[in-house]
């Protein structure tokens, strides 16, 4: 790393709120919630996670999506998922699902835990004009799919998307260009990554604490980066385990109806005529 570069510093922590989606599932909303509506590509961040079945068993019912990708991405138990292109599959634990709806999809996610524990995280991302009425498509990976690195003393990362060193995350093709990892750093050691100067970047903490560029931070907290080109993190007394997300912002206007975001209000019109008039899915 250049001595010239950047390094960035934590503009605001978030503590998550206590949110019930979908039939009932109780969850940690840390994005898209009172403290911080949005973040530049990103729409929404969410912590389901829980060892009650309660708090889970009636998932997320057949419902719409427009203008967005959803990224589900699973630590324990798994996700049934069906929708209205025929496709059904789980999720399980380590797996990751890149989910662009585009023009529109229905989908439902069905959450069951193993020995009762279900965790896990659903990031939506924001999809471009161009493309928010484009094909529906998925990226599904499977654990073993996903790079697993150690690449100094005491750091572990699943590389999701985009790239460490010549390693190379299995999502791509993102408009977004993002960076999604999960990682661990353990207590003492100390982890360095270069992000583009420019991209919007933040941590969610999940597990134990650390310094993130002179700012300790714990779990479980999200805390937004300023710009620079650069993060230094020192696992704490425990450790740390974290999710770095950073991702180009597309700088369009926000228009947003739960699930279906465009650009006007005039286009979430249309989408809630569709979806009235039972023309959504063509």
């Amino acid at each position: 790393m250049s001595e010239e570069s950047a390094l960035r510093k934590i503009s605001q922590i978030i503590e998550p709120e206590w949110v019930r989606e979908g039939a009932g599932v109780k969850l940690r909303r840390s994005i898209g919630g009172g403290m911080l509506d949005h973040l530049d590509p990103f729409l929404l961040l969410d912590h389901f996670g829980s060892h009650n079945p309660k708090d889970y068993e009636r998932g997320f019912p057949m419902h719409p999506h427009r203008g967005i990708e959803t990224v589900t991405y699973m630590l324990a138990g798994l996700v049934r998922h069906k929708d209205s292109m025929g496709n059904t599959g789980e999720i399980t634990s380590g797996d990751v699902q890149w989910m662009t709806a585009g023009r529109a999809i229905l989908h439902e996610e069905m959450p069951e835990g193993l020995g009762g524990h279900m965790e896990g995280f659903q990031l939506w991302v924001n999809l471009p004009a161009e493309l928010k009425m484009c094909d529906p498509r998925y990226q599904e990976m499977k654990a073993k799919e996903i790079p697993f690195l150690n690449p100094v003393k005491g750091v572990l990362i699943r590389l999701i998307a985009g790239t460490y060193g010549e390693a190379r995350g299995p999502i791509t093709e993102i408009a977004a260009d993002p960076i999604y990892m999960d990682v661990a750093v353990h207590g003492g050691d100390r982890f360095e990554y270069d992000i583009p100067a420019g991209h919007n970047a933040f941590v969610y903490v999940f597990n134990g604490g650390g310094n993130f560029c002179g700012t300790g931070v714990e779990a479980t907290r999200l805390a937004v980066f300023t710009d620079g080109d650069r993060i230094e993190v020192t696992g704490g007394l425990l450790g740390v385990r974290f999710l770095l997300v950073a991702g180009k912002p597309l700088n369009e206007p926000i228009a947003r109806y739960g699930p279906i975001v465009m650009n006007t209000t005039e286009e979430i019109r249309q989408t809630l005529r569709e979806i009235r008039d039972g023309t959504f899915i063509r």
